[in-house]
């Protein structure tokens, strides 16, 4: 049977338009799962505190604002090293480093905070963010099946989820950052999902870069919703005198 260009182009946008509906549609079933645009957006502050083994034991602690505000502390052996983002400047304090006053961050270090201070993800109405989502098919995450998406931010950066068949969350997250002609790549693997406001999140997760050596594990303890928070906890502090 002979095919004609048109009907090539016509089988190409058939197959182009399926693609796009079942990126829609596992957005869509993956926010459902997490418990529903409404109960989504109902968080406004969000508070996370843990433990992380990374060679060593430390005490972990997020904290979350809308609009986009953030801030993570890493405590181990009594000091605390500090990363912060306010919506617009990021700045961190780095004791282990010998620097105990707050210093500005580049833009280049501070673009997992800026990423990662979206409170909703990137796949919370991501269209009005200028994030792109295609569906690339099945692929396996320990030896289990998984739909994989690719979201490419505005800024260009690339994530990919791996989201489980029966459940419809993430398993798996990874990360492709693109800095000064360079590619930066890391990997979370998440579990242990529990539901809290009517929000599904996971309180276990392994960070680390792609294809390196040890991850970091993470324990949640404790996750809640909604408590207030001062937006001067996220501001930069003035230099100790």
């Amino acid at each position: 049977m002979r095919i004609s260009r048109a009907m090539v182009v016509g089988l190409l946008c058939v197959a182009t338009a399926a693609a796009a509906q079942t990126a829609e549609e596992l957005v869509a079933k993956n926010l459902q799962a997490r418990g529903g645009m409404d109960k989504i957006k109902a968080v406004n502050t969000l508070k996370m505190s843990g433990k992380a083994y990374v060679g060593i034991n430390a005490d972990v602690r997020q904290e979350q604002k809308r609009p986009d505000m953030i801030r993570q502390n890493f405590t181990v052996q009594g000091m605390t090293q500090i990363q912060a983002y306010d919506g617009s400047v990021g700045w961190q304090i780095s004791p282990f480093e010998g620097r105990k006053d707050a210093e500005l961050m580049g833009e280049d270090d501070m673009r997992d905070l800026v990423e990662d201070a979206d409170i909703d993800g990137p796949l919370v109405d991501y269209r009005a963010k200028g994030n792109k989502v295609e569906y690339l098919g099945h692929d396996v995450v320990d030896g289990d099946d998984a739909y994989k998406l690719k979201v490419t931010l505005k800024n260009g950066d690339i994530l990919y989820y791996y989201l489980d068949p029966d459940t419809y969350l993430e398993v798996k997250k990874e990360r492709q950052q693109f800095i000064r002609g360079s590619v930066r790549e890391s990997e979370q693997l998440l579990g242990s999902y529990k539901q809290v406001a009517g929000v599904y999140y996971p309180f276990s997760m392994e960070i680390g870069s792609k294809g390196g050596g040890e991850h970091a594990r993470y324990t949640i303890d404790t996750i809640e919703v909604n408590a207030p928070i001062e937006d001067s906890y996220f501001k930069m502090p003035a230099a100790k005198k």
